[in-house]
């Protein structure tokens, strides 16, 4: 067997996994969890049940992955922000958000408003994971991630808080627009950064 065909052998699993993830955030996303199936997703993945519950484990794993996922900012988006002064790199951030939640805006706000699981208690840990996630990524954006303080992770998270919020003001309530929530989190977290969380450091 070639080299290639190797490679493409192993990376068929992680493909089929991705595919199925897919089409779970999107069904999830126009869904109530109680109204999915794995036999859906499967149906609308072209896969057999079995796969996905060999990927994912239960419905529920499965969820918890689909909420993992929205809300779990990655490492790759850290990578990519630009060197520059804080506004800018503030800049990126507020833009890099907003561009994921409004590309994946029904899955996401399925995700943040827990998708009819609202109180339990895996859900509700995962969703609390992701934002911790979120604060730390904000805080080593800003060149605060180094041994960071219980009282400025609180901060950051605050601020992850508000940054959720006010994109369902813009995407669910639609009171606000694009232009008005990124001037509202970019000159938040500037703010943040130059007088707020330099005291609990």
């Amino acid at each position: 067997m070639s080299v290639e065909a190797m490679r493409r052998r192993r990376l068929e699993p992680d493909a089929r996994r991705e595919q199925i993830l897919s089409v779970a955030i999107r069904l999830f996303g126009a869904k109530p969890y109680a109204e999915v199936s794995t036999t859906d997703v499967a149906r609308d993945a072209g896969v057999a049940r079995g796969l996905v519950n060999h990927y994912f484990g239960t419905k529920k794993d499965l969820y918890l992955e689909v909420v993992r996922v929205m809300l779990t900012v990655p490492e790759t988006a850290l990578e990519q922000l630009p060197e520059g002064e804080l506004p800018e790199r503030a800049d990126s951030i507020v833009s890099w958000f907003l561009d994921v939640v409004s590309r994946h805006s029904t899955s996401w706000l399925a995700a943040t408003g827990a998708g009819g699981m609202a109180g339990d208690a895996d859900v509700d840990e995962v969703i609390a994971e992701a934002v911790d996630v979120a604060a730390d990524g904000i805080l080593r954006a800003v060149g605060m991630g180094e041994e960071p303080t219980p009282a400025l992770r609180g901060m950051a998270r605050s601020y992850v808080g508000l940054a959720i919020w006010t994109a369902r003001e813009w995407l669910q309530r639609g009171v606000l627009t694009r232009e008005q929530v990124h001037l509202l989190l970019a000159t938040n977290l500037v703010t943040m950064v130059k007088r707020v969380f330099p005291q609990a450091r």
